[in-house]
């Protein structure tokens, strides 16, 4: 893929998780204990191209920035994307059922203490886990699954 093609993948990706953020904020869902992204569909991407890489990562730092998240967030949310990005790109490449797997374990292992130390969300930590893992799940694992499960036929369409 020419540096050009991935670049406007990337942009467009961002331009997405942007959008697609921006409209769970609307309904209530993009940020808090209990949050469902429907951009973090989005992360199965780097399955099928690298340009999702940085395009997750763009789009989820403007997102966090956008909706008003606070410094930390907007850094550590951005790491979760960028590591579940990459691990993706390494995963998805060979195993697609694996491949939703990596966002989700980035997202639960780090948004709970973002919103603990940041927020100061008072709820224990084992439930913001919980709920972060099950908004991963809806988001990233059965949105992210039903995404991948439409482009697998496409594959052209990233080469």
């Amino acid at each position: 893929m020419k540096k050009t093609t991935q670049m406007a993948y990337g942009a467009l990706i961002a331009a997405l998780y942007v959008v697609l953020t921006f409209v769970a904020n609307i309904l209530g869902l993009a940020n808090g204990a209990i949050q469902v992204r429907f951009s973090e569909a989005l992360t199965i991407l780097p399955a099928f191209t690298p340009a999702a890489i940085p395009g997750l990562a763009v789009g989820c730092a403007l997102s966090n920035i956008l909706t008003g998240c606070a410094l930390w967030d907007v850094v550590f949310g951005t790491l979760a994307t960028l590591i579940g990005a990459v691990l993706t790109r390494i995963i998805g490449k060979s195993n697609k059922f694996l491949a939703v797997i990596p966002p989700i374990l980035a997202n639960t292992l780090i948004i709970p203490f973002v919103l603990r130390f940041t927020y100061g969300v008072p709820e224990a930590m084992p439930y913001l886990f919980l709920t972060v893992c099950l908004g991963e799940l809806i988001s990233a694992g059965v949105l992210g699954s039903l995404l991948y499960k439409i482009l697998e036929s496409k594959r052209d369409l990233f080469k």
